[in-house]
């Protein structure tokens, strides 16, 4: 029979053999980390330095024009009007896109009409197609109905999605039966269960479908540039384009490209955090 002295003897040999695999596993996590950051890391550290500096290879440190490139972004190359912009067409899109393919799904999955299958199949179908595939006769399109220069033109061709749709299909046709057959004896009408029952239910889905139709929006770049040829009407991604003709001396102004890289990514990451519990448990649900 092991004594006291034995089983404490036993168990600092078995953390005294752990340690050095723990150190390994989170010293391996920590440089993962590390290197996925580096080039955030690199931008921010740029969008604090000048161009002089910028060019010199060998400094890695903050550099001396600190909050300068951001402010000077935000008002003497008007980027703040573009961050208005594209958060003013994202916001659209996610709740064009999401309450649109709510609705289809729900059509999709408890009702019945002819060519059901049919339909969804070529909803699927519309994938093959993607905005650049199609950009000529959108534009055309827009241009035939006076759009271009309005939010009518940057949201139009993103509200409808097959992806949303199929996503939402799937999630709605794992919610039990059960549920829709009391609610029938109920007297539930079909849109008190999609917003009382299916949306609840369904929270992470929409919280993931929001999350990634607004970063896809956001990081539009080709079909603003083409549609919107107002400077005061573009978007970020095309902002951040503006500050590329930027010269000083000669040299590209890497430290305000950077500072405008930088202001564009906070909006994402923003949505990001607020959303990233639901999408969480969700994940969690999934995987049980």
């Amino acid at each position: 029979m092991a004594t006291e002295t034995d089983t404490t003897t036993f168990d600092a040999g078995k953390l005294a053999n752990r340690l050095p695999d723990d150190a390994l596993l989170h010293g391996g996590i920590v440089f993962a980390i590390l290197l996925m950051a580096s080039p955030l890391l690199l931008a921010i550290i740029m969008s604090t330095q000048s161009t002089t500096e910028v060019y010199q290879v060998t400094n890695l440190g903050l550099g001396s024009k600190g909050l300068s490139n951001y402010s000077d972004a935000l008002v003497n190359y008007d980027f703040s009007t573009y961050m208005l912009n594209s958060f003013v067409m994202s916001v659209i899109v996610v709740v064009g896109k999401v309450t649109l393919s709510l609705f289809a799904a729900l059509a999709l999955v408890y009702y019945r009409f002819p060519y059901e299958r049919a339909v969804f199949m070529f909803i699927l179908l519309t994938l093959l197609l993607p905005v650049p595939v199609r950009i000529v006769p959108l534009f055309q399109l827009m241009a035939d109905l006076g759009w271009t220069n309005s939010l009518l033109a940057l949201t139009g061709p993103y509200i409808a999605s097959a992806t949303a749709v199929f996503l939402f299909r799937q999630q709605f046709m794992g919610i039990p039966a059960s549920l829709v057959e009391v609610a029938r004896l109920d007297g539930v009408g079909p849109l008190t269960f999609l917003f009382r029952v299916l949306i609840p239910m369904s929270r992470g889905m929409v919280a993931g479908v929001c999350v990634i139709t607004f970063i896809y929006t956001w990081n539009q770049f080709l079909w603003p540039l083409v549609v919107v040829t107002d400077k005061s009407s573009q978007v970020v991604q095309v902002g951040i384009r503006y500050l590329q003709g930027s010269a000083q001396a000669g040299l590209t102004q890497w430290g305000l490209i950077m500072a405008g890289a930088v202001l564009a990514l906070l909006p994402p990451l923003v949505v990001l955090v607020v959303l990233h519990r639901p999408l969480l448990r969700t994940l969690t649900i999934q995987q049980k």
